[in-house]
């Protein structure tokens, strides 16, 4: 946050500007929401095209496509498809491996922690909620996510030409971008950010999702810049410091050389999306400050109607469907509760009361199986009864959300397909005791015919 203090412009007012030129050239001439969606769905058949990171060097756009914007991208390529220098393969290897240890228990994180906390932010919750009423399709947002996060955390996935992290995260940039451009009806000011008149919401036409965006209005001198960087920065840190704390606050917490690898990787795909340097955090004491400060300065930022309850209802309604005994079904907003705090837990409307007999068992079940843990794991390490039914979970919800055959993710063909095979390998844990592994290939496989 100090690092911002210097900085002419606050964050809240800085976008992305290589990606914004890249947007704003490839939208040149398209009039209105109706020639602007006709150009964006021309230059997705291109981006559909972007497939692996050694792929991008050789990819050329199709014959069809507007010169204008078939010149962007070229240009977008070459300027940001690159690692920064100050990349470390090592650190990068070692948070996939992480990634891959932690398997499902990484993705209860993620519905539990990373996505509620991306809620928070008042600025942010309305930028989400007007790209298309995700409130109402949460499962978009899920699998969004994922279709970057996969293959930016499978091996290679950042460094290797095979991988497809580097594509991934160059086409989401471009989605950030994109939003901006439909909010502002625009390019983003370069200078004074008073310079943009506060733009009234409009009737969208045609009702899809580029022209709720276009209609949606907008004053950023009171709301800042969508998709601005620190509400990029604040993401990035749901995925990575989020992440991180909540395992500790399971009690399955890593070294701090792991956790600054994880930060590390993260960060350098913060780079890729067009995140500062200087609002990136490099460790866990750094990253709690920043992510505390982002959240305070968010808050003073209320947006009416709040948008952040419905948001976070949707995505517990999402997790409880899931859950068969009623007993059980306000599971995920306890745990989210527990692993948010008390102040997001209220921001996102998630402190109604829940059955005394569900809040007992949850509580009561989650000292008593910490407490095992703590005192098995004195004689086994590595020992966690915890870890295993977080993986159950994640496995119920990765199950649903993710591996779903009719609802393959939006990823290029051989990419699914190692995404695919990847969270299948995950059903079996490595790291624990055979009678664990035994157990939870049990509770999984109920979880999955229930």
């Amino acid at each position: 946050m100090k690092r911002d203090a210097i900085h002419p412009i606050p964050s809240v007012m800085r976008a992305d500007p290589p990606a914004d030129d890249a947007v704003a050239r490839m939208l040149a001439g398209a009039d209105g929401p109706h020639a602007i969606a006709e150009r964006i769905a021309a230059v997705n058949r291109e981006l559909v095209r972007w497939e692996s990171n050694g792929g991008l060097a050789q990819w050329r756009p199709e014959p069809g496509l507007d010169p204008r914007a078939a010149q962007a991208l070229k240009d977008y390529l070459a300027i940001c498809q690159a690692l920064p220098d100050w990349a470390n393969p090592e650190k990068i290897a070692r948070a996939e491996q992480l990634f891959m240890d932690m398997s499902m228990l990484s993705c209860t994180l993620l519905f539990c922690a990373s996505l509620p906390e991306c809620y928070v932010l008042p600025d942010l919750s309305a930028v989400l909620h007007a790209a298309g009423q995700l409130e109402q399709h949460t499962d978009y947002r899920i699998r969004s996510t994922a279709a970057m996060i996969f293959p930016v955390m499978m091996r290679g996935g950042l460094t290797s030409s095979e991988g497809g992290g580097v594509a991934q995260a160059l086409k989401v940039r471009l989605i950030h971008a994109t939003i901006r451009h439909l909010i502002l009806r625009g390019s983003p000011p370069a200078g004074d950010p008073a310079a943009l008149p506060t733009l009234p919401a409009m009737n969208p036409a045609g009702g899809g999702m580029y022209h709720q965006l276009y209609a949606y209005g907008w004053d950023s001198a009171r709301d800042g810049l969508p998709c601005n960087q620190e509400e990029l920065a604040y993401t990035l840190l749901t995925f990575n410091y989020v992440f991180l704390r909540g395992l500790r606050q399971l009690g399955l917490g890593l070294a701090q050389a792991d956790e600054d690898a994880y930060l590390h990787a993260w960060n350098v795909l913060g780079h890729l999306l067009g995140i500062e340097r200087g609002l990136m955090a490099w460790s866990m004491d750094e990253a709690q400050q920043q992510f505390a400060a982002f959240q305070e300065r968010g808050r003073r930022r209320l947006v009416q109607p709040d948008p952040r309850p419905p948001l976070a209802a949707s995505l517990m309604r999402a997790m409880e469907n899931e859950i068969p005994v009623r007993l059980l079904k306000p599971f995920p907003r306890l745990l989210t509760r527990f692993l948010c705090g008390q102040d997001a837990a209220r921001d996102l409307g998630l402190t109604q009361s829940v059955p005394l007999l569900s809040r007992m068992l949850f509580a009561n079940g989650f000292a008593l199986v910490r407490a095992f843990d703590t005192g098995v794991r004195a004689f086994v390490p590595g020992f966690s009864i915890t870890r295993m039914l977080t993986r159950v979970a994640g496995y119920r919800l990765v199950t649903r959300f993710l591996l779903d055959q009719t609802r393959p993710l939006r990823l290029p063909p051989a990419l699914l397909e190692q995404v695919s095979e990847t969270a299948a390998s995950w059903r079996v844990d490595p790291n624990a005791p055979r009678w664990v592994r035994r157990l939870e290939n049990r509770l999984a496989g109920k979880a999955g015919r229930a």
